[in-house]
């Protein structure tokens, strides 16, 4: 059974070993085994660097476990997905796994954030005058062409999963 790592800011939710328990389950209707984040535990008495550290270390060691990725990469903490899931699907693609991505998000990151176009110029900036890639993809270049998009949620994003996933 091919594992996926569940990347994404869901590990922040107040309910976020319950949702953990979802996504796994959705895994296993899908032929999957689910690697989730908080799965570990970990060890008690650590200080706030070493927890910091041994989280990383515990989700670098399930990554490379897993065979597959999928991230949550809706907007978290503003316009832009959660910058661990992307580091983590940066890493992943680095390991040159296949990686699948969802978010809810199908309008192009112009028509998300752009707040006008640059006089004279094909370029649009947002609220704090950086310019806006202008490829229509829903998410950043570094994403989009490195990842599976799917939009949708988990199980959207699972269905479109073949079962012998290549990149």
């Amino acid at each position: 059974m091919k594992k996926i790592y569940l990347a994404g800011f869901d590990v922040f939710r107040p309910d976020a070993l319950q949702y953990g328990e979802q996504l796994k389950t959705l895994c296993q209707k899908y032929g999957f085994e689910g690697l989730y984040p908080l799965d570990n535990a970990a060890p008690r008495n650590l200080t706030t660097l070493e927890l910091a550290r041994w989280i990383y270390r515990a989700n670098i060691a399930l990554l490379e476990q897993a065979d597959i990725v999928m991230a949550n990469l809706n907007a978290f903490r503003g316009a832009e997905p959660d910058s661990g899931t992307v580091f983590e699907v940066g890493y992943a693609t680095a390991l040159n796994k296949p990686v699948w991505v969802y978010t809810d998000q199908g309008r192009s990151l112009v028509e998300q954030v752009a707040v006008h176009k640059t006089p004279g110029t094909r370029s649009y900036v947002d609220t704090q005058g950086y310019s806006v890639e202008d490829f229509g993809l829903n998410l950043n270049l570094m994403i989009a062409c490195s990842a599976h998009v799917v939009v949708g949620g988990a199980e959207d994003c699972l269905q479109q999963i073949p079962a012998g996933a290549m990149r």
